[in-house]
């Protein structure tokens, strides 16, 4: 009889920013065995405790004999992968009796907002990657943190605003707009706290939280629903500076957004990246979640200037995109 709780986790992308804190979650918290799918060629390093399986991406059976007896496959690849390398992952799922995915979204609950799924450039992606799934009959359920907070404070001005080394801050309309953001430490956690769930009730009775009652759905993860502004002054209590140290500009939403669009048309991969960003500081304030999970899996309450200062350690090793 197969146990109902999930054992053996599958993970794509163990050795990336989002993946390598998930594992290392699970390593940590004992309750799964953990294995990295990765290619014969990968030079990233795996977390300890993490088994790896070697497939060929461009060989189906070596990606289904490595899925094999996995409960669950968690997908964190790069925006850069081969866009069909989701699909061959699907399928090869499907055939090896994988019972439920974690596609690569990581972002936002898109269900929710069809019109900033869309204008936010990723979510018409995800949205497809779900169809896929339903497609091959699997259960799915999509891990929404938001933006990663040390990844998009650090990573210039292009994300959440902030040129740190150069102490520029690009107020986006007057700064205001909340959005929900998480560190990668945060999404790990509220992944394992997902996955430490039965899988399925006891009875017909039971109403117990289970995995399954999320199948289909968003889980919402937050670390903070925050304005650029409140970031500022975080910055700012961190480097100990004031307005003063910084060169500080506004620019209307729409305006940046029109500018990113026109760089991506023109093959800018940074118009991308801006226009995904700004779309999430409009007015309308599409990307604070409001239907977190923190609460029902007791997530802990993260220190601001902490993380803060860790988005700071991150730019000083960031190598661009």
């Amino acid at each position: 009889m197969s146990s109902n709780y999930v054992q053996n986790v599958a993970l794509v992308g163990a050795g990336g920013n989002q993946g390598k804190y998930i594992a290392e979650e699970l390593v940590k918290g004992g309750k799964h065995k953990v294995t990295a799918i990765t290619r014969a060629e990968s030079n990233g390093v795996l977390p300890a405790g993490v088994v790896p399986q070697i497939v060929d991406y461009n060989d189906p059976a070596s990606l289904v004999e490595g899925l094999r007896g996995q409960d669950v496959l968690i997908i964190t690849m790069s925006v850069m992968a081969p866009p069909e390398t989701h699909q061959k992952l699907i399928d090869a799922a499907k055939a090896a009796g994988v019972k439920f995915l974690l596609p690569n979204e990581w972002g936002y609950d898109h269900e929710r907002d069809l019109k900033f799924a869309k204008e936010n450039l990723i979510g018409e992606r995800n949205l497809k990657r779900r169809e896929d799934i339903d497609a091959a009959g699997l259960p799915w359920i999509a891990v929404a943190g938001g933006f990663w907070y040390e990844f998009s404070l650090g990573g210039g001005e292009y994300r959440y605003g902030f040129d740190i080394a150069n102490r520029e801050y690009t107020r986006i309309n007057n700064g205001d707009i909340k959005l929900s953001t998480s560190t990668w430490e945060q999404v790990a956690r509220g992944t394992v706290a997902l996955l430490n769930l039965k899988i399925y009730p006891d009875n017909a009775v039971n109403k117990e939280s289970t995995i399954s009652n999320y199948f289909g759905k968003s889980v919402c993860i937050e670390s903070f629903n925050i304005s650029q502004n409140e970031m500022f002054e975080s910055l700012k209590r961190v480097t100990g500076t004031t307005d003063a140290d910084w060169k500080i500009k506004t620019e209307d939403s729409g305006e940046r957004y029109a500018r990113a669009i026109k760089m991506m048309q023109e093959g800018s991969r940074i118009g991308y990246g801006l226009g995904m960003y700004t779309r999430a500081f409009f007015p309308d304030g599409a990307a604070s979640m409001p239907n977190t999970v923190n609460s029902v899996f007791n997530l802990p309450k993260e220190d601001l200037d902490e993380c803060t200062k860790g988005a700071i350690k991150f730019e000083e090793t960031f190598k661009g995109y």
